[in-house]
């Protein structure tokens, strides 16, 4: 276990409650998995396919009596609904990332983010869970060229896998005012932090930049490297779930936060920051822009915090200190003990 979540993000005694987290095997549903057990939550379920997360993300829970793993499919709608029995909330995080994926398999991320989407919604409404927080993506914003984005300002998708988020944004807003069940999204913005894996051709820039410092490789940079993103550690993708799932819901139910810092750094900064944290004199190397990926990005995180009492406190030179020390661990043991 980690030496994150030490700190509660709610006041509620959550020691009679079972929760279920959907790709909780995954980057972000891992994190949530492990601060729900570590502040006493009654149950934990996890239902993942394992398509892109791990087992070995929750390995450590598994021996936890509180804890139950269910490797199973959200395009399954038997799954779902055998899976949202009993449970009084759910964190529904399950869903096929990456713009480049969506554009190269846009069935696949179609299956798997609306249809999972609202076979989990529907799920969650007939077993009668009392609140259903999911994950959007920034990526909703598409064209909008208005810096920050507010919430209720979007533009045009770029991808197959923001159209997929848009559509669950629309589907969890009919699914509150239809059937009065109490559901948020989460609007992330490029979340990062321990257990964001390097591997296979859709890892993000974060720990693939990592991952080549560490092997004294140059890394690529997608165009020019002057893009930029509101890069938001995992703590607070984790603070603004929990306190999405415990906030009063009545004015805002079905609608959508950004989650976010509200603070932006260039991929060639980022670099930078990576490269001299490692302590290597390396040069990234540029290469074409992907298709579908906006220029800029950058969040008002007002509503976020005014609604819910969200306030970001590990900013990205502290999220990634934290997280390079966690992946050399991992990846480079043989760095971390040269270095004790």
């Amino acid at each position: 276990m980690s030496t994150m979540y030490n700190r509660a993000f709610h006041n509620k005694d959550i020691g009679g409650d079972a929760f279920l987290v959907t790709g909780g095997a995954g980057f972000i549903g891992s994190n949530l998995v492990e601060y729900l057990l570590k502040h006493g939550a009654g149950k934990v379920r996890v239902l993942d396919n394992l398509s892109t997360g791990f087992q070995e993300n929750i390995a450590p829970y598994m021996e936890n009596p509180s804890f139950e793993f269910v490797e199973g499919d959200i395009s399954d709608m038997e799954t779902c609904t055998s899976n949202c029995r009993g449970m009084d909330y759910v964190l529904h995080q399950a869903a096929l990332g990456s713009v480049p994926r969506s554009v190269r398999y846009p069935c696949a991320t179609n299956q798997a983010n609306v249809t999972g989407f609202l076979n989990m919604l529907t799920a969650s409404k007939d077993s009668g869970v009392k609140r259903f927080v999911y994950a959007s993506s920034s990526s909703v914003y598409g064209d909008s060229p208005h810096l920050p984005k507010y919430e209720d300002q979007i533009g045009n998708p770029l991808s197959p896998y923001a159209v997929s988020k848009r559509v669950d944004e629309l589907y969890a807003d009919v699914f509150a005012k239809t059937y009065g069940m109490e559901i948020l999204g989460l609007r992330y913005f490029n979340i990062f932090g321990p257990r964001q894996s390097p591997d296979g051709p859709y890892a993000a820039a974060i720990p693939l930049f990592m991952f080549a410092v560490l092997n004294n490789e140059s890394p690529y940079i997608n165009g020019d490297g002057e893009q930029s993103r509101d890069f938001t550690f995992v703590e607070n993708a984790v603070e603004a779930n929990i306190k999405a799932l415990f906030c009063p819901v009545n004015a805002v139910n079905g609608g959508v936060f950004n989650i976010a810092v509200g603070d932006r750094t260039t991929v060639n900064e980022l670099f930078e920051i990576i490269r001299d944290a490692a302590g290597v004199q390396l040069e990234a190397v540029h290469r074409e822009e992907r298709p579908g990926d906006i220029r800029h990005s950058l969040a008002d995180i007002q509503k976020a915090q005014n609604i819910m009492g969200y306030q970001p406190t590990v900013k990205i030179q502290q999220g990634l200190e934290i997280t390079f020390q966690w992946f050399k661990k991992k990846f480079f043991p043989h760095l971390t003990q040269k270095t004790q």
